[in-house]
C-alpha cells in the first residue's frame, strides 16, 4: 500500500506582499501529476492547509479543486489541522466528505480519529491528530496533569491503545525534537519562545510511520520514519537551499517500509543574488543566460559572464549553468530574472532608487538588503542578540522586557504571577 505525504500548503499565503496563489495552483497540479504516476492508495496532508484561520474565497477554491481532482483519482485523503488553520472551519462538511474518502480531523474531540484500510498484508490504520495545545486536551483527561505539549500528545496516544503488532500511521502537526537534537527551522514558521511546544519523538513509538507537518524543510527527526514532508514551496529566503519534495512511503509488512522522495519544481524559484548593483543589473539584462541555483554571487569588478561562471562551478552537483532564451518563468530552465529574488548589494556608496533599478530587470524582486562595512557591525550585534533570545527562558525574556519598559526589576510576587501564567499557558514548570 502506497501513501504520499505532503504538508504545510499554506494556501492563500502572501510572501513580502506577493500572492503565492498562482504558484500554489501550479505546484498542486505537479503533485497531481505525481499521483497519476505512482498511483498511491492515499495522500497524507499534515496540517497548515491554509495560511490564515479565515482563508480568502480564492484559497478555498484552490483547495476545493485539489481535493476534487484527488477524489476523481480514487485516492483516499487524510487531513489534520495545523496551527494556521481554523479547526472548526476545516471541519465543515467533514462527516459528509468522509463518505467520499476525504477524512478530516480539524477539531480535537478527545480521541485519535482512526481510519483503517486493507491490502494483501492486512489492515493499515491511519490515525489523525490535529494540532494540539495542552489546554485543548486537559478537559478530556481531568484525572491527569497535562502541563506541556508533550504531556498532551502522550496522553492522547496512550488513550488510543494503539496495537503495536499492526501497521500504524500517524498524521500530526507539532514541533518534534529528539533529545537534545533540534530539527532545521525556517523563518516562515511560527516558533514558540523558549521551546514551550517541544515534543520528543519517543512518544510516537507505536507508529511505523509518522507523517509530520509544521516545519518547512523536509527532514526526519529521531528515526527515519518520523518525518516532516516540508512545504511544497519556498516561503522565506531561509529556504533557498532547500529542495522541496513529496515523500512516498510504501508498506508491505509492518517493518518493511520503503521511502522515496520526489523533487518538486516550482513555477518560480526563490533565490538570492549578491554583488554590486551594476553587476547584478548587467547579469540580469543578459537574459540569454539561465541560472539554475539558489544563490548567485557577482564579484566586484568582474564581467557578468565571467562572474556567472565563477559563481556556479561545474563541480557542485546541485548547481548548473544553462543557456536559454526562455524567460517565461515556467519552472523549467527559466531565467533567473523571473524568480522571486532577494538582492544583497555590496556597494559602499549611496545608491539612487536601487530597488527601482533592480525591478526593471528582476520584476519579482521581493527583498533588498545591503552587505557592506556599514551594515556588518549591525548584523553582528543582531546575531548575538538573537542567540541570547534562544538561550533564555520565557520568564527571563519577560523580565528583560519589563525592565526596559519600566526601568525597574520584577519583584518576587510579580515573578511568581508571571511564572504561574506561563505554566498555565502550556509550558513545563519554570
Amino acid at each position: 500500500m502506497k501513501f504520499l505525504h505532503i504538508a504545510d500548503l499554506h494556501i492563500g499565503k502572501r510572501v513580502n506582499e506577493f500572492s503565492m496563489l498562482e504558484d500554489q495552483k501550479y505546484i498542486l497540479k505537479d503533485i497531481l501529476r505525481l499521483v497519476d504516476e505512482v498511483k498511491p492508495s492515499g495522500i497524507l496532508i499534515a496540517g497548515d492547509i491554509y495560511d490564515k484561520s479565515v482563508p480568502a474565497g480564492e484559497a478555498v477554491e484552490v483547495l476545493d479543486d485539489f481535493l476534487t481532482d484527488l477524489c476523481a483519482r480514487q485516492v483516499q485523503i487524510f487531513i489534520v489541522s495545523g496551527n494556521h488553520d481554523s479547526p472548526e472551519r476545516l471541519d465543515f462538511g467533514s462527516r459528509i466528505m468522509a463518505k467520499n474518502g476525504v477524512h478530516i480531523a480539524g477539531t480535537f474531540a478527545g480521541f485519535l480519529q482512526k481510519i483503517t484500510l486493507q491490502d494483501d498484508y492486512g489492515p493499515v490504520h491511519i490515525y489523525l491528530l490535529p494540532f494540539l495545545k495542552p489546554a485543548m486536551v486537559q478537559p478530556y483527561f481531568m484525572d491527569q496533569s497535562i502541563e506541556s505539549y508533550e504531556d498532551a500528545v502522550r496522553v492522547v496516544i496512550q488513550a488510543a491503545q494503539v496495537d503495536r503488532g499492526e501497521r500504524n500511521i500517524l498524521v500530526a502537526h507539532q514541533f518534534i525534537t529528539s533529545g537534545a537534537l533540534q530539527p532545521e527551522r525556517s523563518d516562515s514558521e511560527t516558533a514558540a519562545v523558549g521551546g514551550l511546544d517541544n515534543i520528543d519523538a519517543s512518544v510516537f513509538e507505536p507508529f511505523a510511520y509518522v507523517a509530520l507537518g509544521h516545519l518547512h524543510g523536509p527532514q526526519s527527526i529521531g528515526r527515519k520514519t518520523v518525518r516532516y514532508a516540508g512545504s511544497p514551496l519556498k516561503y522565506s529566503f531561509s529556504e533557498v537551499r532547500q529542495q522541496k519534495s513529496v515523500t512516498l512511503l510504501e508498506f508491505a509488512q509492518k517493518d518493511a517500509i520503503n521511502m522515496q522522495n520526489f523533487s518538486l519544481t516550482a513555477r518560480r524559484d526563490m533565490r538570492e543574488i549578491k554583488g554590486p548593483l551594476a553587476e547584478l543589473l548587467r547579469a540580469g539584462a543578459a537574459s540569454g543566460v539561465s541560472l539554475r541555483t539558489s544563490t548567485a554571487v557577482f564579484p566586484e569588478g568582474a564581467s557578468h559572464a565571467a562572474s556567472a561562471v565563477a559563481a556556479f562551478p561545474a563541480a557542485t552537483p546541485a548547481t548548473s549553468l544553462a543557456v536559454s532564451s526562455d524567460i517565461s518563468g515556467d519552472g523549467a530552465g527559466h531565467s533567473v530574472c523571473q524568480d522571486y529574488i532577494r538582492a544583497i548589494l555590496t556597494d559602499e556608496e549611496e545608491l539612487f532608487d536601487a530597488i527601482g533599478q533592480l525591478r526593471q530587470v528582476y520584476p519579482n524582486i521581493m527583498r533588498l538588503d545591503f552587505a557592506n562595512s556599514r551594515t556588518k557591525q549591525i548584523a553582528d550585534s543582531q546575531t548575538a542578540a538573537s542567540g541570547d533570545v534562544a538561550r533564555k527562558s520565557p520568564l527571563e525574556l519577560f523580565a528583560e522586557f519589563y525592565f526596559k519598559q519600566n526601568n525597574c526589576e520584577l519583584n518576587e510576587e510579580q515573578q511568581r504571577i508571571i511564572r504561574e501564567l506561563l505554566e498555565q499557558a502550556g509550558g513545563a514548570k519554570l
